[in-house]
């Protein structure tokens, strides 16, 4: 074995446990399945898409209204490494939260290498300021926001979990009221040593500074961590760490491993209003 780069992996074993596209060379067949499914979402449900909440063409939303005023909030943060993916692929997990009684919104911001770690972080909170300035607009209950993401998209919800949102114009202590995290990374150290970083361009201050693991709030809302059970040993790994550093403050966190998922696969999961993590994520939710 060469010389270990990151705990007891070289650079070839590090590669391979966050390159998901070798390691899962059907990943098309699941993007293209997100794709379809969204696009069919779209025509069942309301939806507003590409709502503007920043001044760049990649500061938008998409939409999907409550059918009642006063309903809970899901935020959705889409994954792709932070260098691809788009909200329009992830319209689906709108048929687990409106027909139930909730509003969906899912996220976009600008991807690597445009936009450094410090950036991408910034425009999702300006999105989640949005949606609590604007929930009355599409039957939302500012009181009841909650937010998840799917693996670049769950660092991302882990790091709005952890945002001292005092600090941030407008937006009370405590906007968020609980959060999901599938299948997400929450020390960024292991991204910054593997061949991701070589389009993301992190330093270690910046990895260290947007690693939610080191970002633990002083108050803890309600986190779900998910991961799939067939997941890369860095993945299942990560999302035990997050779990027990959460608890560790006292704060209440369900550790949910789906059994035999990989990655891609735990995402269909919400297309399935029936599903063990949608169930998880509407009791969230209160619904």
């Amino acid at each position: 074995m060469s010389q270990p780069v990151y705990k007891h992996y070289d650079q070839s074993m590090l590669d391979s446990q966050y390159n998901l596209r070798v390691r899962h060379p059907e990943f098309q067949e699941h993007f293209d399945w997100f794709d379809q499914e969204s696009a069919a979402t779209r025509k069942e449900l309301e939806c507003r898409a590409d709502v503007a909440y920043g001044d760049t063409a990649e500061q938008t939303l998409d939409v999907f209204p409550a059918a009642a005023p006063n309903s809970p909030v899901q935020v959705f943060i889409h994954g792709g490494y932070w260098q691809g993916g788009d909200k329009s692929s992830f319209s689906f997990p709108a048929r687990s939260f409106v027909p139930a009684g909730g509003a969906f919104v899912s996220i976009n911001y600008a991807l690597a290498p445009q936009a450094g770690m410090d950036e991408i972080v910034g425009q999702c909170r300006r999105a989640v300021a949005w949606c609590h300035a604007n929930a009355a607009s599409f039957n939302g209950d500012v009181e009841r926001m909650y937010i998840s993401g799917h693996s670049a998209g769950g660092h991302l919800t882990a790091m709005m979990v952890g945002t001292d949102w005092a600090a941030v114009d407008g937006m009370p202590e405590h906007p968020i009221q609980g959060g999901c995290s599938i299948s997400g990374l929450f020390d960024l150290e292991p991204v910054r040593l593997c061949y991701l970083n070589e389009v993301i361009g992190m330093d270690a201050l910046t990895a260290r500074r947007n690693s939610p693991l080191f970002n633990i709030p002083k108050k803890g809302i309600p986190l779900i961590a998910a991961v799939g059970g067939a997941e890369t040993d860095e993945f299942r790994r990560q999302n035990g760490m997050l779990a027990t550093a959460w608890r560790a403050r006292g704060f209440p966190c369900e550790e949910v491993t789906l059994p035999k998922l990989n990655h891609f696969e735990i995402m269909r999961e919400l297309n399935d209003p029936g599903s063990k993590l949608s169930l998880n994520m509407r009791g969230q939710m209160g619904l």
